[in-house]
């Protein structure tokens, strides 16, 4: 989603595990911009440990980066990045440059153009849905993303949502991992397709 920029300095965030632990990366401060944090990561990509190499990955708001490279660091097969802000894709184009993550694919493009778009046959594995709070898009991106046949059977899909906000997702979205992290709430999902579902 677009997002104003704001006139504050860079900012750095720092990849945690994998090929390129402890890398600084930087990005522009932007409204609504809001990288996940290291301890959450942390935990987000422990519980994504067993399935995360050689997974087909899909950052929906990418932002800074921060869940895409991650990713790729701990041996994700590749990541396409939805981003529509200049500012944040010329930065998403520079690290990936810095760090040579040629299994990035910057995507200049709204989320919901993006799942709307039945011509892509593409499935994903593990999908980041974390966009700008103040918006309540979560349901919303939720209901395209499965809609459009975008999750590969038992995909994963990560959810950072705030404290306050309801969590409203598919009835094909299994709940495996919930926690808080101050006014945050993180999950992570399962996706199971309706013909496996036991009526």
């Amino acid at each position: 989603m677009a997002r104003k920029i704001s006139t504050l300095p860079s900012e750095t965030v720092r990849i945690i595990g994998g090929k390129w632990r402890s890398r600084q990366l930087k990005f522009e401060a932007a409204d609504g911009l809001r990288p996940t944090g290291s301890r959450i990561r942390e935990t987000l990509f422990n519980w994504l440990a067993p399935q995360i190499e050689g997974a087909r990955c899909l950052d929906l708001f990418a932002g800074s980066g921060a869940l895409c490279f991650e990713a790729l660091s701990r041996g994700a097969r590749y990541c396409t990045a939805l981003e529509n802000n200049r500012t944040a894709i010329s930065q998403l184009t520079t690290n990936k440059t810095k760090l040579s993550a040629d299994g990035l694919n910057i995507i200049p493009i709204d989320t919901r153009q993006f799942l709307r778009d039945m011509h892509s046959g593409e499935k994903y594995d593990v999908v980041f849905l974390d966009p700008p709070f103040n918006q309540g898009m979560h349901k919303q991106i939720a209901q395209l993303l499965t809609e459009g046949n975008r999750l590969a059977s038992n995909a994963l899909i990560y959810c950072e949502l705030p404290l306050t906000e309801a969590q409203c997702m598919p009835s094909s979205w299994q709940l495996l991992k919930d926690k808080t992290a101050g006014n945050v709430r993180f999950c992570l999902f399962t996706y199971v397709e309706q013909s496996d579902v036991i009526k």
